[in-house]
């Protein structure tokens, strides 16, 4: 189902921080994504905290692979179509096997999926519907991460919740910059 969004974006941005964004967004993507013309022309400052999250999770010691796969998870379940997009496109772009993706709605039972990120997405999926996550689950995400990682891992969903939050309410929906395998 496609989104309808809540706001029309604005084509022409105001000053100067804008117009480079959307440069950069024309450069890298071939286009000007969505939010950018829906939520950061209308309050451009949000921008800075956007790049500071960028730069937060450059500096993460989890295993690139693993991060996608939890920030596409946690967009399907939060129904952010613009975060799972943008999230399969980086992974692909970082050469991250889309096919993987393509299977993650049934990552407890895929021989695709390692345990620990098994563990990353049981973890992300608890904490993303109820806000707590079981006994078992903290057992088994201790066996595959160290404490550093274990809070790098529910930092990376609060974030991403964080994104999905603001696009999914706004009705921002994918901007098609991958072409997901249909899931069911």
């Amino acid at each position: 189902m496609a989104e309808k969004l809540v706001l029309p974006p604005i084509e022409e941005p105001r000053g100067l921080l804008l117009r480079c964004a959307y440069w950069y967004s024309r450069r890298r993507f071939g286009k000007v994504l969505t939010p950018l013309k829906v939520i950061y022309a209308r309050k451009p400052g949000l921008l800075h905290v956007a790049r500071h999250i960028t730069k937060c999770e450059d500096r993460l010691t989890l295993d690139p692979a693993i991060q996608y796969l939890v920030k596409v998870q946690v967009s399907r379940l939060n129904g952010c179509a613009f975060c799972e997009d943008i999230g399969l496109a980086s992974a692909v772009q970082r050469r991250i096997g889309k096919e993987r993706f393509a299977d993650l709605d049934h990552y407890a039972t895929s021989p695709a999926f390692a345990p620990a990120e098994r563990a990353a997405l049981t973890f992300a999926e608890e904490a993303t519907r109820n806000r707590r996550v079981t006994d078992a689950t903290w057992t088994e995400l201790r066996q595959h991460f160290n404490e550093t990682q274990i809070v790098e891992l529910t930092w990376l969903n609060a974030a991403e919740n964080y994104y999905n939050l603001h696009a999914a309410v706004l009705g921002i929906g994918s901007d098609e910059l991958a072409k997901p395998e249909p899931h069911s």
